[in-house]
C-alpha cells in the first residue's frame, strides 16, 4: 500500500485513472467554499475530466474552508499533494475508480483570511462556487429575507474587522477588484436550494450593501449568479471505505469519496469572465434551470426527508434498506406521484414516470450505503425547501397533502428523542432546542410545532394542514411508523 501522492502516480496507473494534466497551468480560475464529499464527486470530477482533455487549463480549483471542521480537509489535501480517490459505483456494484487532481491548492481561512481575499481578488480568479449547505446562506424560507443577526454575520458587519465568513470573504475581495479595476468573477451556488443563484444574489447583496451601499449596487449591477441544479449521491466517507480503498487498490487515502454512478449537473450560462467548456463533460447548459432544480427537490430531495424519519422510527439505517422494503417503497411512491409530481412544471427532455422509477433503483442500490442520518442532519432546513413547498402548491391547488402530513408529523416525532424500540436518537439541527422544546408542548398544547414560525410561516395556521398534521401524529403515536404508511398505502389503494 502505498501514500497517495503526485510521486506514486505513474505506479498505480494500471489499476485506476490518474491526472496526466499535473504539469500544465495550474492557475485557479476557480475558488471554492465548502470542500466536502459532494463538491469532490461533483463539480471537481467535472472539471478533472476538462483538464484530462487538455480543455481546461488556467481552470483548476482552489478549495477554501471557513468552518473549524475544515481544519482535517487542509491537513488531508495538503499531505496527498491535494489529491483524493473518487469512486463511482453503479447500482450493481460496478466501480469506475479515479485519482482526482484539479483541486490544485487549499486554504483554510482561519489561518489566513487576508491571503484568501488576495485569492478572491487576484484577475485569475473568474468563478466562485460555493456548496456551503442549505443553511449557509442566513436566507429565510418564508420571507426570502437575508438574516443579518447570526453572530458570524453580525460580526463581519462590524467596521474594521477581518472578515471570517464566506459573504465577508467575497464582499472584500469584489471591493479590491472594483478598486483595482478588474471585472467581478461569476459567485456559482452548487447547493441543494430552488433558485439558489437567486437566493446567493440575496444574501451576497444585502451583506455588501450593509458594509457599503455603493459597493453593494455594483455587486448587484455586475455579478452573474447563474442558477443551477446539481444531483449525485455522495454519502459521507466512513472507515470501511477507507479500508477498501486501501485493499482493492493498495492506496492509503485519508478522506476518499464514494458516489452512485448517477450525475447531473444542469446549469444556467450566465458567467461575467467566461467559464470552462463544461457542456464537453455532460453538463446540460440551458437558459432555464427552474423545472429541473424545481423536480429534483421535490422528488428527490423531498424523498431524503420523507423516508428518513419514518424510516428512523422503524429503525432502518440505510437508504437501501427502507426502499427495498415494500410498504415504505409504496410510499414513496405514493408521495412523488400524488403530491410532488402534481405540484411541478413541465420539464423539457424528461419523463417524470421514468424519473420517479429511476430515483427508486438509485435509493435502493446496496452499493453507495447512504445512512438515514445524513439525510436529516440540519432537517429545519431541509423541510422547508424540499417538503414545504409541494405542500404550499397542494393546499393552493387543492391536491392531496396526506403524505406530506405524515412526514411532518414523523418529523415531530422524531424529535423527541427515541425510535419506536426506545433506543436514542441523536438530532443533529442547529434549531434542536427550539425545536425539541415545542415538540414537548404537543403534549398540553397539540399544534405547537406548526407555531416555529421561520420554518412553518403561516402554514401553521392553515386549518387543512393543521387537522391533517394532527391526525397523522396520532396515528404515528398510535400504530407506529410503518403501520402509518401501511394505513396511508392502503387508503390511497381503495379511493
Amino acid at each position: 500500500m502505498v501514500k497517495l501522492a503526485i510521486s506514486i502516480l505513474d505506479s498505480i496507473a494500471k489499476t485506476v485513472t490518474v491526472p496526466t494534466y499535473l504539469d500544465a497551468d495550474s492557475s485557479c480560475g476557480i475558488v471554492h467554499f465548502g470542500v466536502g464529499g459532494f463538491h469532490r464527486s461533483h463539480e471537481a470530477m467535472y472539471v478533472d475530466r476538462l483538464l484530462q482533455l487538455g480543455k481546461s487549463n488556467g481552470w483548476s480549483i482552489c478549495g477554501v474552508g471557513v468552518l473549524a471542521a475544515d481544519v482535517r480537509m487542509r491537513d488531508v489535501l495538503h499531505d496527498q499533494d491535494n489529491l483524493y480517490t473518487l469512486v463511482v459505483k453503479s447500482p450493481s456494484g460496478v466501480a469506475t475508480t479515479t485519482v482526482i487532481g484539479s483541486i490544485s491548492e487549499y486554504m483554510f481561512a482561519p489561518d489566513d483570511p487576508e491571503a484568501v481575499v488576495k485569492k478572491l481578488a487576484h484577475r485569475d480568479t473568474r468563478i466562485v462556487s460555493l456548496t456551503i449547505t442549505e443553511g449557509g446562506y442566513s436566507v429565510s424560507d418564508s420571507t426570502g429575507i437575508f438574516d443579518s443577526s447570526r453572530p458570524d454575520i453580525a460580526y463581519d458587519l462590524t467596521p474594521g474587522v477581518v472578515p471570517q465568513t464566506v459573504f465577508g470573504l467575497i464582499t472584500e475581495a469584489l471591493r479590491r477588484r472594483r478598486e483595482m479595476g478588474i471585472a467581478p468573477f461569476t459567485v456559482m451556488s452548487c447547493d441543494n436550494i430552488q433558485s439558489n443563484g437567486v437566493v446567493t444574489r440575496t444574501a451576497l447583496t444585502t451583506f455588501a450593501t450593509l458594509k457599503d451601499p455603493g459597493l453593494g449596487q455594483w455587486i448587484s449591477n455586475t455579478v452573474s449568479f447563474p442558477n443551477s441544479m446539481v444531483d449525485r449521491i455522495t454519502p459521507a466517507t466512513s472507515q470501511q471505505f477507507i479500508e477498501e480503498v486501501a485493499n482493492l487498490y493498495g492506496i492509503d487515502d485519508e478522506w476518499p469519496v464514494v458516489s452512485e454512478s448517477f450525475e447531473q449537473w444542469v446549469l444556467e450560462d450566465e458567467f461575467t469572465l467566461g467559464r470552462p467548456a463544461f457542456e464537453d463533460v455532460g453538463v446540460q447548459i440551458v437558459d432555464d434551470v427552474a423545472p429541473y432544480e424545481m423536480m429534483k427537490l421535490r422528488l428527490l430531495n423531498a424523498s431524503h426527508q420523507a423516508m428518513s424519519y419514518l424510516g428512523i422510527l422503524a429503525g432502518f439505517e440505510y437508504v437501501h434498506d427502507v426502499c427495498r422494503d415494500e410498504p415504505f417503497a409504496t410510499f414513496l411512491m405514493g408521495y412523488m406521484t400524488f403530491e410532488a409530481t402534481p405540484s411541478l412544471q413541465p420539464v423539457p427532455g424528461i419523463n417524470i414516470d421514468d424519473y420517479r422509477r429511476e430515483l427508486l433503483e438509485r435509493f435502493s442500490s446496496t452499493a453507495i450505503a447512504d445512512t438515514l442520518e445524513r439525510q436529516v442532519v440540519d432537517g429545519s432546513e431541509r423541510i422547508p425547501k424540499f417538503i414545504l413547498p409541494v405542500l404550499r402548491d397542494q393546499l393552493k391547488n387543492g391536491g392531496s397533502i396526506a403524505y406530506v402530513a405524515l412526514i411532518i408529523a414523523a418529523w415531530s416525532v422524531y424529535l423527541e428523542g427515541s425510535d419506536e424500540q426506545g433506543r436514542p436518537i441523536t438530532i443533529q439541527d442547529v434549531r434542536v432546542d427550539r425545536l425539541s422544546a415545542a415538540v414537548r408542548a404537543e403534549r398540553s398544547t397539540p399544534g405547537a410545532f406548526l407555531e416555529v414560525d421561520d420554518i412553518f410561516g403561516d402554514l401553521g395556521q392553515n386549518t387543512r394542514f393543521r387537522t391533517a398534521y394532527l391526525d397523522a401524529r396520532e396515528v404515528v403515536l398510535s400504530l407506529g411508523s410503518r403501520g402509518a404508511i401501511t394505513a396511508l398505502n392502503g387508503a390511497v389503494s381503495k379511493s
